[in-house]
């Protein structure tokens, strides 16, 4: 399905509007025909010096001799029947339905024309100056109703754009919102903000030519085409014989354009995803002076950008003279033979018939205006046809963010969690991520573990040992490719997705927070809960402490954007009593403590002591440090994503060697490579 089609949904809400507008633009179109049908009166009074009057009395006598003959050829076809063959019967019969239709043309113009003799003629001035400028005032009045009908089609137009945009964004939200945390990090930052942003106004300005120019355009062309017709069909024929020609070389030109689009909004994204990774790493980037560096990939992105740009621009400009050529060659073979047909008084041209009877002077301007009429919009209509095709690629892109699916499905028919979870178990857990052209090593593999409620145990291992993957199985940041997680025997897939989050609780390595105060920052961890129980949370997580000497404003002080007008240790303070706030079975503390100083780690530690119990908590750490041992009932050991060992802190000090080093290189000040250094190991 083209994906314009499929933005109807989208569209169909404001379609009151979008039809109102239609209306106004089949007026604009039907004024624009009326404004150029102008042309044939102005001859007429300045150039054939003939009054209107009497070219209405000419018009009445050519039609009652056009009747008078149609009469004769009847009256002589009916008497040849009486004479004629059985065979000749059937040719006559053609003849005499062909002469009692033009007899019946004859007769309707008649009646107009006579209606107009005696209605509009003695209505209009005599003097030939004085009805010109009658027509001249008709003329400016015509113009201006048609640009009231524009005005007010324009601005419906852009009330259905802007909303029907404001309903393409929401959707592509919500389907963000609805993904796996794994395919969202599979796609970027950068290339969802890409589509978000570039994709989604280029869709809007295409939305605004199809409601606008690409309904308005196409009705005035319509409208001059068919009063074209109506003078004389013959020639116009002659003039539509290179639509087909058209046709082609549009669609190839339109193939063409939409293909560079794709690539350009592709290049987009790449110079988003530079200056993504540049802005977040700034301390870097200045620390290592690696602004060249930057400005080098950005500068290679932009050229690719360049020359994506420079094929469309290519494109689009071999539209316009395209356009002028076909639509010029178009007009010539109209007037070329209607020329022939005015100057040499005759209505055939190599013995082929092209008028029905003589043309004048002011049919043959009257035919030129109407073609010129067509020919305006179809050049207008060039110029947007690159945005069009740009809306086209652009949609193709939403369309895939909102097709997108989640790699984590919620159960149809989910099953619910007890109220307090009592026993947690991983069996035959493996899980590799997933990965864009390249594959992934297996993270997790034959895990199993088994814990109970009040359970405090301390995940260990070196990086990338499979630590805070094995934990976001818990929330369903991703599920398992093998084997299961159970809750009280429930396999978490086979519960709702609010259910079981209502149950956990997360402090992420990563601090994050939102550009709010930081009594909403702790609520977002309950957004029920009473402002009493925030401010408990917030004391418990030591955040009153810094509140009360540095922050004047309080709970009301606002963050900033990720929380940059606070330290590290604060912010992950903040977090922590967000966590705490929601009281969860299971509390997940990953590096939870790993940006603030000692003295604040003992004294969220003595927090956690009362807090952990009755709940399973995970401590995700590189290395266990005296304080959580006060803590911890058990240590898990990972190893390339396979669990080495289990136990108690003396038992694995004894048995495990991993284990050891790990601890040692805390205690003594050396990475668990080894390698010195000056502080704790990260």
């Amino acid at each position: 399905m083209n994906s314009l089609t499929r933005l109807i949904p989208f569209v169909w809400p404001s379609r009151r509007r979008l039809f109102l507008s239609m209306f106004f633009a089949l007026l604009v179109a039907a004024l624009w025909g009326a404004t150029l049908s102008v042309s044939y009166p102005v001859v007429k009074v300045l150039l054939q010096n003939e009054t209107l009057g009497e070219h209405v009395q000419k018009l009445i006598d050519e039609c009652e001799k056009r009747i008078e003959t149609s009469l004769r050829e009847l009256k002589e076809y009916e008497e040849d029947e009486q004479t004629a063959r059985l065979e000749d019967i059937p040719s006559l019969e053609r003849k005499k339905s062909r002469s009692d239709r033009k007899m019946a043309e004859a007769q309707q113009k008649l009646a107009a024309l006579r209606w107009i003799q005696v209605n509009v003629v003695p209505r209009l001035p005599g003097d030939r100056f004085r009805l010109f400028a009658l027509i001249l005032g008709l003329l400016l009045a015509l113009t201006m109703i048609k640009l009231v009908c524009m005005f007010a089609e324009e601005l419906l137009v852009g009330s259905v754009v802007q909303l029907t945009v404001m309903r393409v964004r929401k959707a592509c939200f919500r389907r963000v919102l609805a993904l796996d945390y794994q395919t969202l990090r599979l796609h970027g930052t950068s290339e969802l903000m890409s589509r978000f942003t570039y994709d989604v106004e280029a869709l809007g300005s295409g939305l605004a030519l199809l409601g606008g120019k690409l309904v308005r355009e196409p009705l005035k062309a319509a409208a001059c085409l068919t009063l074209a017709f109506w003078v004389n069909w013959r020639l116009m024929l002659l003039a539509v014989l290179l639509v087909p020609v058209a046709a082609v070389v549009f669609h190839r030109i339109g193939r063409m354009l939409k293909k560079a689009s794709q690539k350009s909004m592709e290049s987009v994204a790449r110079i988003y995803k530079v200056l993504e990774e540049t802005f977040e790493a700034a301390k870097v980037v200045i620390a290592f002076d690696g602004g060249r560096r930057h400005r080098q990939v950005h500068h290679r992105e932009s050229k690719n950008y360049y020359r994506k740009s420079m094929k469309i621009a290519m494109a689009d400009a071999l539209t316009n003279p395209t356009t002028e050529m076909l639509g010029m060659t178009a007009v010539v073979l109209a007037m070329l033979p209607g020329a022939y047909l005015v100057l040499r008084g005759t209505t055939s041209l190599w013995e082929i018939p092209l008028a029905s009877e003589a043309m004048e002077l002011a049919d043959l301007s009257l035919l030129y205006a109407l073609l010129a009429g067509v020919f305006d919009p179809i050049r207008k209509l060039s110029s947007v046809f690159s945005k069009v095709k740009r809306a086209g690629a652009a949609a193709d892109r939403v369309f895939e963010l909102i097709d997108l699916k989640s790699q984590v499905v919620e159960s149809n028919h989910p099953a619910q969690l007890p109220a307090a979870i009592q026993a947690l178990e991983f069996r035959d857990v493996g899980f590799t991520y997933l990965a864009r052209g390249h594959a992934r090593p297996t993270v997790l593999d034959n895990v199993n573990l088994k814990f109970r409620r009040g359970d405090v145990i301390a995940v260990v291992g070196e990086n990338g040992s499979g630590k805070s993957t094995l934990v976001n199985l818990l929330p369903r940041f991703f599920d398992p490719d093998r084997g299961a997680v159970l809750l009280d025997g429930v396999d978490i897939r086979d519960a709702g997705l609010a259910d079981l989050r209502s149950h956990i609780g997360i402090v992420t390595q990563e601090t994050l927070l939102f550009d709010d105060t930081i009594y909403e920052n702790i609520r977002y961890g309950n957004f029920d809960a009473a402002p009493e129980a925030v401010a408990k949370a917030a004391d418990q997580a030591f955040v009153t402490q810094f509140l009360d000497d540095q922050l004047p404003e309080g709970m009301k002080t606002r963050v900033g954007e990720k929380g940059s007008s606070l330290s590290g240790g604060q912010r992950q303070r903040i977090a922590l009593a967000r966590a705490i706030l929601r009281n969860p079975d299971i509390l997940i503390l990953d590096e939870a403590t790993s940006a603030i100083d000692s003295l604040s780690e003992r004294l969220v530690h003595q927090t956690l002591e009362t807090f952990v119990r009755d709940r399973i908590t995970f401590i995700i750490t590189h290395s266990v440090s005296d304080s959580i041992l006060k803590l911890i009932t058990g240590v898990v050991v990972l190893e390339r994503g396979r669990v080495l060992a289990q136990g108690m802190h003396a038992e694995l000090m004894q048995n495990c060697s991993s284990y050891r080093r790990l601890y040692q290189a805390r205690t003594q000040g050396h990475d668990p490579d080894g390698e010195s250094t000056p502080g704790q190991a990260a």
